[in-house]
Parts: structure tokens; C-alpha cells; sequence
């Protein structure tokens, strides 16, 4: 039951992220196919084919690769977030410390393969 309610947790929180663009939904994704995996099988069938939500898991089960387009969307994110902390007045020492850890998310991020042409992505021209 527990990895149930932390698989739809984290569910709400991807679909949130939809529209939300500082909120991560991949992640969120990949961390509710993980619960369902332990807690129901059935949703995590689901999830895994949804036409949409699923597309970013099978990517990165598949290729270990990120779209280009959550990409951007991940940058931009760390931008905004760096930037409205420094427009609400976080001290120095916060920034550098916010700085320094989106500098490795970013490598980690920037650094994996788009998905293949063709793939399930919004990248296959």
C-alpha cells in the first residue's frame, strides 16, 4: 500500500510539473514507475504505456537518454530558480551553494543522449 501512495504521489507531482515549469516531471515520472513497480503492477503497466507519460520512461529505460526539448526545459528551470532566489534575496553563500549543485545537474543532464530518431520523443524529425 505504501509504494502505492508513493507512486501517486509522485504521479501528481510529474502531472503538476506539466504545468508548472519549475517543477520537474521526469523525474517524478521515473520515481512513480518505480513505486508502482513494488506496489502495483497494473498501474505501472499503465504508466509505462500512457501515450504521454510514458514516453520519458521508456526513453530513459530504453536509451538512457533525455529529449531535447526537457532538456531546455531543465535548463531554464535551473536559471529561474537561481534567478528568483537571487531577486528575493538569498544571501551569497546560497547562491554559490545553488549554483554549484545546478552545475553538476546540468552536466549530468546536458551530458546524456537524445533519444534516437524515430524514438518516442518530441526530437525525431
Amino acid at each position: 500500500m505504501a509504494w502505492r501512495i508513493a507512486g501517486a504521489t509522485a504521479l501528481l507531482l510529474g502531472i503538476i510539473g506539466i504545468a508548472l515549469p519549475l517543477l520537474p516531471t521526469t523525474p517524478f515520472l521515473l520515481l512513480a514507475a518505480f513505486c508502482f513497480s513494488r506496489g502495483s503492477q497494473t498501474w505501472h503497466d499503465w504508466l509505462v504505456a500512457h501515450p504521454r507519460l510514458g514516453v520519458p520512461i521508456r526513453e530513459w529505460r530504453e536509451h538512457g537518454a533525455i529529449s531535447r526539448k526537457a532538456k531546455m526545459l531543465a535548463g531554464l528551470a535551473m536559471l529561474g530558480a537561481i534567478a528568483g532566489a537571487a531577486v528575493f534575496g538569498a544571501p551569497r553563500n546560497v547562491l554559490l551553494a545553488q549554483a554549484g549543485v545546478m552545475v553538476f545537474v546540468a552536466l549530468f543532464v546536458f551530458t546524456r543522449p537524445v533519444p534516437p530518431e524515430g524514438g518516442f520523443g518530441d526530437d525525431a524529425d
